[in-house]
């Protein structure tokens, strides 16, 4: 249950945002003044349309439609950096006076079922790549940008637009330092939030196997005090990262880095602050008001494991060591993935929990669970109608998936739908891990447990 408290002619009132509408109150309205703790999700981290391999569907409207769908209260904008992006945020965005933004209700055409309706804010969020040489090897680093408002992102676009062509794609590519960005950014804006995207990810992050380096410091070295926070990407998760003392102290955010309005929010972040820019920038760096994560079992993430994906070769890192680092089909040398990285940086051994550390959720998205229950293909008709009816019946996804009784999940939907969801919730599931750009297979039931449950149904 996420609350919202609000002040009105000195009474206080709990609300869950979706009951704005019943109560007569118009959240996007309040003043910050007025917001005074909230429990919501946030996903910081997405793509427009105008990114390559991005829907055409990522617009402003979209992106606010699948957000209550999903159950989140922010939402990052992404590629501000994008020129014609950032002239249709601008055209379709307000601001909300607490340094989010909200969507202009002209836009807001979309048809949003009342079950899911609630307030969605916008933050300006970016990611840059940075390609470049350090120590003898080419580095590939994706950061993301986040800024207060409009004046501070103009004033980066413009000194960015002096390095690197940012129309040619919404996440520009720029020939310079990571930690020349980070100067850029900080001097530019005090209150920015720089974050090193999916932090594992071979090709393009700060401890890729491919690209990357062995530690912050190395990278970003005397400006190393000023990242508070790593997303830690769908292939890893918190307990992975806490396996490296250096990560101590840091914030380890997850978010969706979506290119299409449906995978929204398959990982988000959990605050317990004030609803405002200023309250997440400070949860980000200090962690307090930082509630934990929603994450990918990391083995369904595309890097998990070790591989070759043109000889269809998965490889533990044991076994890859065993092979030489080589594609025992081909001879080629085999992509390193997150698991056999954090394995070999960790000076912890697996299983150590972070004292403190906030809690994080593990969750399979729900029409990859309706495929699995329904033994049919994700995209399938079949799959979106459950889902929509579900999304009707019981609220957003995350509700379905974290919050709502199973007793109610099984008189919306079948008992093999409503045993799939307890099965996640409790862990209890399969997955054959991604590996060299492939994403893991989920399996949740084996055939006969499939039947045992329909016939269970069928004889009461």
């Amino acid at each position: 249950m996420y609350i919202l408290m609000i002040k009105s002619e000195d009474k206080y009132f709990s609300q869950h945002p979706s009951l704005s509408n019943i109560l007569g109150l118009d959240i996007d309205r309040l003043s910050h003044g007025m917001i005074f703790s909230m429990r919501f999700i946030a996903d910081l981290h997405i793509h427009s349309k105008y990114s390559r391999a991005t829907s055409r569907e990522m617009s402003p409207e979209n992106i606010w439609k699948w957000a209550q769908l999903k159950g989140i209260t922010v939402i990052g904008t992404g590629d501000f950096t994008h020129p014609q992006w950032f002239k249709e945020l601008q055209e379709k965005l307000e601001p909300s006076g607490n340094g989010l933004f909200t969507l202009q209700k002209d836009y807001r055409v979309a048809d949003v079922p009342v079950s899911c309706s609630s307030a969605v804010f916008f933050i300006l969020s970016s990611e840059i790549s940075c390609i470049y040489s350090k120590n003898g090897k080419t580095r590939k680093i994706h950061l993301i940008v986040i800024v207060p408002d409009f004046t501070d992102a103009a004033r980066l676009n413009l000194h960015l637009s002096r390095i690197g062509n940012l129309s040619a794609d919404g996440r520009p590519i720029l020939g310079l330092d990571a930690k020349k960005l980070l100067k850029i950014v900080i001097d530019i804006c005090p209150d920015s939030i720089f974050v090193p995207a999916h932090a594992w990810t071979p090709h393009f992050s700060v401890f890729g196997a491919e690209s990357g380096f062995d530690s912050l410091e190395e990278c970003f070295e005397e400006l190393t005090p000023h990242i508070h926070a790593i997303e830690t990407g769908l292939s890893s998760d918190p307990s992975m990262n806490w396996r490296l003392s250096a990560l101590d102290g840091l914030t380890l955010i997850s978010n969706s880095d979506a290119h299409s309005p449906s995978k929204i929010g398959r990982e988000a972040n959990i605050f317990d602050t004030e609803l405002s820019y200023q309250a997440i920038m400070n949860a980000i760096k200090t962690g307090k008001g930082f509630s934990g994560t929603i994450e990918f079992f990391p083995e369904e993430g595309k890097y998990h494991y070790d591989g070759h994906r043109a000889c269809e070769v998965s490889l533990s890192p044991k076994e890859t060591i065993e092979y030489d680092y080589l594609c025992p089909v081909c001879g080629r040398k085999v992509t390193v993935g997150v698991m056999h990285r954090v394995e070999k940086l960790a000076d912890r051994q697996e299983g150590y929990r972070c004292p403190d550390a906030p809690p994080y959720y593990s969750i399979i998205p729900l029409p990859e669970i309706l495929a699995e229950a329904l033994k049919i293909g994700v995209n399938t008709k079949v799959v979106d109608k459950e889902y929509q009816n579900m999304l009707r019946r019981l609220g957003s996804e995350f509700r379905i998936l974290m919050d709502i009784p199973l007793q109610d999940i099984a008189t919306a939907t079948s008992p093999v739908i409503r045993e799939a969801i307890s099965r996640t919730r409790s862990g209890k599931v399969y997955i054959s891990p991604g590996y060299d750009g492939e994403y893991g297979k989920v399996k949740i039931f084996e055939e006969v447990e499939r039947k045992e449950i329909k016939g269970q149904t069928m004889l009461f």
